[in-house]
């Protein structure tokens, strides 16, 4: 959580002020005047003058008053709801999400599309049709309060045409596409485009229920599993944009031979089992919240998760001196506490002389996690404030 953070009070600066007031609200529910002043350095009356153009502008409203022993009372200024919108797409191998959401990242509406696979011109159709609709549904008067569409995306989808199990020829259409332009152009709004792993981190770090968290580890299990890192309370997307892909960290595979972590902690992986066994895996992708029927197998799977993930965490607490690692995924809830409890019993079975553990620790956001990673994009590009990383895209 932001604690402090120092402005200016030269005019020129009006707009870093602005956003951040904004980011310290955001972080902290609710402040007053005199908290604001306190945290920034602003004088009171760029202070004051800053508090009043938000609120003309309905992105902060007024709280009731708070009254003390002696003084004004205080009155606290919280974020409007109702004062920007944000799409978030979630581009995935298996299925796309796309979600409109409030200043808040409440959820307003939300659609979902599965498929055996993805290719550009079923996404744009997805996406071009879903915002109609969502903004259709939106009052007229907050239509024009939409600040822009995210996209969480693997990177070069193109590179996983077989374990996807897709056609060569339908996967290659990604590479010569731009799909932020694309919709860009389609949409008519600023479009940003982030790793999907990394805008899930920072959907937990968001809007998570795990306040106060400064150094963590995140893994996502998803048709694939991936990754971010979080360093002094702000994602760390690295040089490329892709810090913590764990995709294709080496661990032990079945018969002692490295193999990549996305081959043994990944929901295909799980696919892959049922179609063996000759039952459906179309529940997997259909409903993520509910996985009934294989339960035999799903513990089976959660076994190998657990090792593959294990080794990962203790591989990458040698290297960062993590506080925490966070496992979520698009999986039911139940299950990513199992997954979790079983990680714990596999990291206490390493020698770990030399090696502080991170505590594991399960995530809060579960199967939306990448979508509602994608709205962090807009919301920080827009409004707010991130002090060690930029979250946006281009």
């Amino acid at each position: 959580m932001i604690q402090s953070m120092r402005g200016s009070n030269q005019s020129g600066l009006r707009a870093y002020n602005q956003r951040l007031v904004l980011s310290l609200v955001y972080a902290h529910g609710n402040l007053a005047k005199t908290d604001i002043a306190r945290m920034t350095g602003l004088s009171a009356q760029t202070g004051s003058v800053i508090m009043r153009e938000l609120e003309a502008e309905d992105l902060l409203v007024k709280g009731e008053p708070i009254r003390g022993k002696v003084g004004q009372p205080s009155v606290p200024l919280s974020i409007n709801p109702d004062g920007a919108f944000f799409f978030g797409l979630k581009v995935g191998r298996r299925s796309a999400e796309l979600i409109l959401v409030n200043f808040l990242g409440q959820a307003q509406a939300t659609l979902r599309k599965s498929y055996p696979w993805p290719t550009p011109q079923l996404i744009v159709a997805f996406v071009q049709n879903g915002i109609e609709e969502m903004l259709q549904a939106l009052p007229k008067k907050l239509r024009e309060r939409v600040a822009g569409l995210g996209i969480a995306t693997p990177f070069r989808l193109w590179d996983w045409t077989e374990q996807a199990g897709a056609p060569r020829e339908a996967m290659d259409l990604w590479r010569g596409c731009d799909l932020r332009a694309e919709l860009a152009e389609a949409c008519d709004m600023p479009v940003y485009l982030q790793n999907d792993a990394t805008a899930a981190c920072a959907a937990e770090l968001v809007f998570g229920n795990h306040p106060g968290l400064n150094d963590y580890l995140y893994l996502y299990i998803g048709t694939f599993v991936g990754g971010g890192v979080v360093l002094n309370g702000s994602v760390y997307s690295g040089r490329t944009g892709n810090a913590g892909a764990l995709g294709p960290l080496p661990v032990t595979g079945p018969d002692g031979t490295p193999v990549q972590l996305l081959d043994r902690a990944s929901i295909m992986l799980l696919e892959r089992m049922l179609k063996a066994a000759g039952r459906d895996p179309s529940p997997l992708w259909n409903n993520p919240d509910s996985w009934v029927g294989f339960e035999d197998l799903a513990e089976e799977w959660i076994s190998i998760v657990a090792r593959g993930l294990a080794q990962a965490i203790v591989s990458a607490a040698s290297l960062i001196d993590f506080e925490h690692a966070i496992i979520d995924g698009g999986l039911p809830g139940e299950i990513r506490e199992k997954i979790v409890e079983t990680t714990r019993r596999e990291v206490s079975g390493y020698d770990l002389r030399g090696l502080e553990v991170p505590k594991i620790l399960a995530g809060t956001v579960g199967p939306l996690a990448r979508a509602l990673g994608a709205t962090t994009l807009p919301l920080f590009d827009k409004y707010l404030i991130d002090r060690n990383a930029r979250l946006g895209g281009t």
